[in-house]
């Protein structure tokens, strides 16, 4: 998809947006939604996580970006993160599918009549909306969960990369001030928070790359002033939904930096060549076994 394409897709608050905006200049935009984000022609966390896998993957899910329909997971996901972070929006956007037999006559009638009055709203089984509120109540009981949540929600930065060129893009869960630091909360579900679990989630999903690549961009928006910690809290998406916060220390923001800037030049490196190669061939010995088995 090329940027006129993009254009093309944006309403008209967004071209407004980038026709009076000099992206090489940090832009914070608080009050955007996620669609908006999207649209943004930058790099985000998530491509160069995909361009880790083979830049050949990160092409083709640009070229169905806006195509693909999101998943039942995806959807719920999404929905937590509203309700959680954007409880305005989420009550604005989402409504619960309510219990009609849809056998009878009667039913169908006010289930059409449903559809109806919901139309441009995303629906949500019965069972999802009471999961999330369940969940929702159980974050808030951890005080410390609660009290790291309780900041400015989904703020999204835009910046160039002063090496590469490459506008970057990032949209914070949460922005708080904890124990008098500036902190970036980041709110995950996973599937349990039992040890070395969620340590195996940050190397398949690029966590430690996020935290790099957050930390930066705040810091850039600040001019440098400042110097924020990160934390993630979890919370397992099945009964009683436990939460668990991870502090996250210096060395791994650092190191998470270092994998983004190098990510980074990569995907500069395709772009200015034209070249998005997929996996290189492998060879594979007795240890390499060995290491897979272990984990």
């Amino acid at each position: 998809m090329t940027l006129g394409d993009i254009f093309e897709d944006m309403d008209k608050t967004m071209r407004a947006f980038f026709e009076t905006t000099e992206l090489n200049e940090i832009t914070k935009g608080e009050h955007m939604t996620e669609k908006q984000y999207n649209q943004i022609p930058a790099v985000r966390r998530s491509d160069l996580i995909l361009l880790r896998r083979s830049p050949e993957h990160l092409e083709y899910a640009k070229s169905l970006a806006g195509y693909e329909e999101p998943t039942p997971a995806q959807i719920f996901g999404t929905a937590m993160h509203a309700a959680i972070l954007e409880p305005e929006r989420f009550n604005q956007e989402y409504v619960t599918a309510p219990m009609i037999d849809k056998r009878t006559k009667a039913g169908k009638e006010e289930w059409q009549a449903f559809v109806e009055q919901s139309a441009g709203k995303i629906v949500l089984s019965r069972e999802d909306a009471e999961q999330i509120q369940e969940m929702k109540a159980a974050l808030h009981r951890k005080e410390r969960a609660d009290a790291l949540l309780s900041g400015e929600h989904e703020t999204t930065y835009v910046w160039e990369d002063a090496e590469t060129g490459e506008q970057c893009k990032i949209r914070l869960d949460c922005l708080t001030t904890y124990k008098g630091r500036p902190t970036i909360v980041d709110y995950k579900t996973v599937r349990t928070c039992e040890d070395k679990a969620f340590e195996r989630e940050c190397r398949t999903y690029g966590y430690k790359v996020q935290a790099g690549m957050y930390t930066e961009g705040l810091a850039v928006a600040s001019n440098f002033t400042i110097d924020a910690g990160f934390v993630f809290v979890c919370q397992e998406k099945t009964p009683p939904y436990a939460v668990r916060i991870y502090d996250v220390d210096p060395g791994f923001v650092e190191q998470g930096n270092r994998q983004f800037h190098e990510l980074l030049r990569y995907y500069h490196q395709c772009r200015e060549t034209g070249e998005w190669p997929g996996y290189a061939d492998g060879y594979l010995t007795r240890d390499e076994w060995e290491e897979v088995a272990e984990e």
